[in-house]
């Protein structure tokens, strides 16, 4: 399949690992590029840099303006809910999200706090009857809806921090041996 260009723009735009850190930001707040550089430690230039692939790509949306000290900041947000992000996408693209996503688990669980025996692990590849797949995914989904519902601005006072990562998919059927 051949790439459009909001796919390929899209795709781009995933092609750094802070850019999935700053979607997630923006999930529980707009956000201005100064505010996304203090809380992942980037320059403001760096942020904003990493905004405007994001915006271009169509992952993210403008929120509004704001004056601040005689300039205008922008914010941003991420809505889950954008066909960009529910949308059906390219092979590719997916691939692209699965790599990027892979990454920043890496990344999330090396900051991880795994003494109160709170997490869920799940991994395997499953052969279910169709029917079951489809309302488990269901389930799923709605649960992570949730979890996008919920999200508040980072540091929020009496607020847990936490990374959720779900990726299913069907696969293709193999020749019989």
């Amino acid at each position: 399949m051949s790439l459009g260009g909001g796919d390929k723009a899209a795709l781009r735009a995933l092609a750094h690992p802070v850019r999935l850190q700053i979607m997630s930001l923006l999930t529980g707040a707009e956000m201005t590029a100064a505010e996304v550089a203090r809380e992942l430690g980037l320059t403001h230039a760096n942020a904003s840099y990493h905004l405007r692939n994001l915006l271009s790509g169509g992952l993210i949306v403008a929120a509004g303006e704001e004056k601040i000290r005689g300039g205008v900041a922008k914010r941003y947000r991420y809505d889950v809910h954008s066909e960009p992000a529910r949308g059906p996408r390219p092979d590719e693209q997916l691939r692209a999200e699965f790599a990027a996503i892979a990454h920043e688990l890496v990344r999330r669980s090396a900051g991880a706090h795994f003494a109160e025996r709170r997490n869920l692990v799940g991994d395997g590849d499953f052969w279910v009857d169709p029917e079951v797949w489809l309302a488990i995914r269901e389930r799923i989904s709605e649960a992570v809806d949730d979890l996008h519902r919920a999200a508040r601005p980072p540091r929020t006072p009496g607020t847990v921090r936490t990374s959720t990562t779900v990726a299913m998919f069907q696969l293709r059927e193999e020749p019989a041996e």
